[in-house]
């Protein structure tokens, strides 16, 4: 690869950096090509964008982005790919997806918001993370919860209730 390629995947790794919250890196060594085939169609499938980059060249990338990916920087060692998505958990989900009960892909270390998950023991809490839409779920489920507790009680205690609650409503002004 000569320089002039070299600069080209670190614009374009830089540009990926910027563009995405979600960085995670793995190590696919132990993969065949069929296998490392597999995985890429996988991931494409669940849009998980896959790139296999030198270390030297992932590091000034980072470095260029801006962004403090801070510790990350020290899983850059061996065979490198690097995995992005617009989801925090498909690319986590994937990875234990495809490893089944084999360990041919190893997670080095993600990036999930300026959040740093180092070694492969990581995996299990980056596939429980929630997403934004899971929280901003639980959040309007529990705003609504009190809402529907008063209309079912209200509904259940029939007419006499309601014209009572009123009229004590009333007296009180």
């Amino acid at each position: 690869m000569n320089k002039a390629d070299k600069l080209t995947v670190v614009a374009e790794l830089t540009e990926t950096f910027k563009a995405n919250n979600f960085v995670y890196l793995a190590d696919t060594t132990g993969l065949s090509a069929n296998q490392t085939n597999k995985l890429r169609r996988m991931l494409f499938e669940r849009g998980v964008e896959m790139r296999m980059v030198k270390n030297t060249l992932l590091r000034i990338a980072m470095e260029d982005s801006g962004k403090d990916f801070g510790a990350l920087k020290d899983a850059l060692k061996g065979t490198t790919c690097v995995l992005t998505s617009e989801s925090q958990k498909t690319p986590a989900e994937s990875i234990k997806d495809f490893r089944g009960a084999t360990q041919s892909v190893v997670l080095k270390g993600a990036w999930i918001d300026n959040a740093v998950f180092l070694g492969d023991d990581q995996l299990a809490t980056l596939v429980k993370l929630k997403t934004k839409e899971d929280v901003i779920g639980e959040i309007i489920g529990l705003l609504q919860s009190p809402i529907k507790n008063v209309i079912g009680g209200l509904q259940a205690s029939g007419p006499q209730k309601i014209g009572g609650l009123i009229k004590a409503l009333e007296e009180r002004n």
